[in-house]
């Protein structure tokens, strides 16, 4: 039964999704076989034991006879010219020249094809070598290797414990291939020696069904029967190390929350909606449906917005398609999620709504795959036509400008409004403050007591002096103090180019007790950095580690965090005592103190904001703006008294949770944007222009948000403007999650650390390629931007690595284990 292809399946429910081309109705069930998909060919069995082929371009069937048992198993060659396709069944594998077979059949002869193997048992998949002159043949536990040529088995693979699903080879590694097996593991081998490489451990309780390895990113994908997929890196140093674990299932229902939370519908997505809402009253007792990963195939992703295409090509980002019994999923490779799925009982012209196998073209034509089913309950095979772009349309009208229809930038584009709390505080600038604040005559000054011409008085302001020594003012002009805090020019820039910092340089320990360093961070210059102790105390070191120029204390609780100031001429600090203080590099007094009667509970975290306008801090669920002065002059007569003064201009409230876990914003350029994390797991956006949230992203990670970190940059180096758009979360045991403001979601996701008992911290280089992350394995690891799976695993720590940063003058990272000490 042939469907014209004018005429599009679906009816109401998207009719320009899925088109049903053609409709074949076998003698008997063809529900639990191996099928395949070229570029404009599928082939699949037909009435048991004869293999049929579909021209897409002549829309014209191809009829093969020879097997004389029921087809398992079918699989096209990697080359076009010629291009083969293999059959296979319980008492022959056999290889067919699809040109020859062609040209026989027009000639009026009937085409025959070359056995390559003979009486292998039930075979369940078959794969050529890359290049087509070798066969794997998964037949029970056993994994054949045969010619493509003539009839020879070249290695025997015996290691399974049950049946072998799958098999895929291995492109950039010569003679490795890869098979999973109904005994819930993967093994690695060298076919040409016929030796076992690795083999891993049960991974699940259900028999795994499919395999494909990713060649771009070298990693190796693998399904199983309850809709679990596992991702495992390749790449030689790394052991075959689980990268992502990812349930289809869950990732489904996340995807109707969303689509459920955006409230309009259209006529494209009301079969999606459809079936959220399904899914979400679903009446007690009923039986939920399973999501078997059937097939696993490479995704070219058309339909994009254009911002959206270039995020994705500069993060590089790779799709797949998961073919299970229910429909077509579409995954996202950077981020571990789901992009967009299709359900074949949304569209009631589809004469097949439960597949029982299923394959898909690996190449989009004008933006449309064709897809191949069988049914789990009838005796038909249907070959699909599916259009991407119109597939992923409502997920980009819905979570594109859902929350962020004016595309935010962290880059200021538009002056300040007129009732902006950022103008107000402008407008309000904390100027010297008056007589009548501080309490002291502003005509009094440093003079003697007794005004007579002849009579000198010292006065009380100082002490008598008297002549010890004769200073020696013979000083070379070039020396400077190291509290120079001036701006220095530098002939060097940050080497955008340069390999990650990943040679080990120094260790020191900077105090004589096991003490946790909480915080650490550069000034602007990356000549000095500064740490946040437990035991109170707040050091100044030269970021050589030499020497520690200065030590801060006043705290009676460990320090939170701490922050330069965009001039590093000023520190700010906050610790556990519910205390804030600013302190000046070249005083160990503080300049100001907000002191624990301004605050109900510990400030988390504080920093000067707008290039050092205003202070931003966290306490409880609100974090404050305040505008400040500070005066390091003395008065000795009003010694205790403090003349730098600051005031509140607004507080912003995050929704819904108990505590701010994490503020972040930007002051080294004028910015209005500042990223707060909640207790509730959420992500909120706040425009400070308009004094108010933008937007909200609920879920952001499983659990509580411990660090965001956004992409400054460096003085020392120029980004795109784009890239500072871009900002990483973390949280304990759901790894790090790169973002992009201007879509508000998650682009990348970033795992391999262990990260599941202490807040371990992440940075990014100033360039923009790399990110460093602390792990519970007492490691730090070296991210790429534009890949999920580490560069780097550096070693030596004693202790769990809870602190990371970058130099933002030269290619450096220095990390802080737990307890005590300072690497580089």
């Amino acid at each position: 039964m042939e469907r014209d292809e004018d005429s599009p399946s679906g009816g109401s429910c998207g009719p320009d999704v899925v088109w049903e081309k053609y409709l074949f109705k076998s003698k008997l069930s063809e529900s639990l076989v191996q099928l395949a998909c070229s570029h404009h060919h599928c082939a699949f069995p037909l009435n048991q034991n004869e293999l049929c082929i579909w021209n897409m371009a002549t829309a014209q069937p191809l009829h093969l006879s020879g097997h004389h048992y029921s087809i398992s198993a079918v699989s096209f060659g990697s080359k076009t010219n010629p291009l083969l396709v293999c059959s296979a069944s319980r008492e022959c594998v056999i290889v067919w020249n699809l040109d020859e077979c062609t040209q026989k059949v027009q000639e009026g002869l009937t085409p025959r094809g070359n056995v390559i193997g003979t009486l292998l048992g039930l075979v369940l998949h078959v794969k050529f070598s890359p290049d087509d002159q070798q066969v794997a043949v998964c037949a029970g536990k056993h994994i054949y290797m045969l010619s493509a040529q003539n009839e020879a088995i070249l290695a025997e693979l015996d290691g399974h414990l049950a049946p072998v699903t799958a098999a895929d080879f291995c492109t950039w590694e010569k003679s490795m291939l890869i098979s999973v097996s109904e005994d819930r593991t993967f093994k690695v081998w060298d076919y040409s020696a016929g030796q076992l490489i690795h083999q891993s451990g049960v991974l699940t309780s259900f028999p795994l069904l499919s395999l494909l390895i990713d060649e771009e990113n070298k990693h190796l994908i693998t399904g199983c029967a309850d809709g679990q997929l596992w991702i495992f890196s390749l790449i030689s140093d790394h052991n075959y190390r689980c990268i992502a674990k990812i349930n289809l299932k869950k990732e489904q229902d996340k995807f109707c929350n969303k689509l459920w939370k955006t409230g309009k519908e259209t006529d494209e997505q009301q079969n999606t909606f459809k079936l959220c809402k399904a899914n979400r009253m679903r009446p007690q007792g009923s039986v939920e449906t399973s999501l078997p990963v059937l097939l696993i195939e490479h995704c070219d992703f058309f339909g994009l917005s254009h911002s959206e295409e270039n995020t994705c090509s500069a993060l590089n980002t790779s799709y797949y398609w998961i073919g299970s019994s229910s429909g077509l999923f579409v995954i996202n490779l950077a981020n571990f999620e789901l992009e967009t799925f299709l359900s074949y009982k949304d569209y009631s012209d589809l004469s097949i709504q439960f597949a029982g196998s299923c394959a898909l073209t690996r190449k989009a034509v004008n933006g449309k795959v064709l897809c191949l089913i069988t049914s789990m309950f009838e005796d038909m095979t249907a070959v699909l036509e599916v259009n991407l772009a119109a597939l992923v349309r409502t997920k980009q009208s819905n979570f594109l400008q859902c929350g962020n229809k004016n595309s935010l930038s962290v880059i200021a584009r538009y002056s300040l409004l007129t009732n902006s709390p950022l103008c107000k505080g402008l407008k309000k600038n904390m100027r010297k403050p008056s007589s009548r604040t501080l309490g002291v005559k502003s005509t009094v000054k440093d003079q003697p007591l007794v005004f007579h011409n002849k009579i000198k008085a010292s006065g009380y302001t100082s002490a008598p002096r008297m002549t010890m020594f004769y200073p020696n003012t013979n000083l070379k002009k070039n020396k400077v103090s190291k509290w120079n805090t001036g701006h220095k020019c530098k002939d060097k820039e940050y080497p955008l180019e340069s390999y990650p910092p990943i040679k080990y340089e120094k260790e020191i320990s900077i105090t004589c007790k096991p003490t946790p360093i909480c915080c650490i961070q550069y000034s602007g210059d990356g000549e000095m950095m500064a740490c946040g102790l437990a035991d109170k105390t707040l050091l100044v070191l030269n970021s050589n580690l030499i020497d520690t120029n200065n030590v801060f204390a006043g705290h009676d609780g460990a320090i939170n965090s701490v922050g330069w100031s965009h001039d590093k001429k000023w520190l700010i600090s906050a610790a556990e005592d519910r205390t804030l203080r600013i302190w000046s590099v070249c005083n160990n007094e503080p300049a100001l103190v907000l002191d624990k009667e301004k605050f109900h509970k510990a400030v988390r975290f504080a920093q000067f904001y707008f290039i050092d306008t205003f202070i931003l801090l966290c306490c409880g669920a609100e974090f404050h703006l305040l505008s400040f002065y500070l005066d390091t002059t003395k008065d000795d007569l009003k010694r205790y008294r403090q003349r730098s003064v600051y005031k509140l201009v607004q507080k912003f409230s995050m929704a819904s949770t108990m505590e701010i876990t994490s503020l972040s914003a930007v002051n080294d350029f004028y910015s209005y944007i500042v990223l707060a994390a909640g207790s509730n797991r959420a992500l909120e956006v706040f425009d400070l222009n308009a004094g108010c949230s933008a937007a909200v992203i609920p879920e952001a990670h499983t659990r509580s948000i411990h660090q965001i970190c956004q992409n400054k940059g460096s003085s020392f180096c120029t980004q795109q403007h784009e890239a500072y758009n871009l900002f990483m979360t973390t949280a304990a045991g759901d790894g790090i999650k790169l973002w992009d403001l201007r879509t508000l979601r998650c682009e990348r996701r970033f795992e391999g650390h262990s990260n599941r008992c202490y807040p371990c911290g992440i940075a990014v280089s100033p360039s923009g390629q790399f990110i460093a992350s602390g792990s519970d394995d007492k490691c730090a690891y070296i991210y790429e931007m534009r890949s999920s799976t580490f560069l780097h695993k550096l070693g030596g720590h004693t202790d769990t690595v809870i602190n990371v940063t970058f130099n933002p003058s030269s290619p450096q990272v220095k990390t802080t284990p737990k307890k005590l000490g300072l690497r580089q």
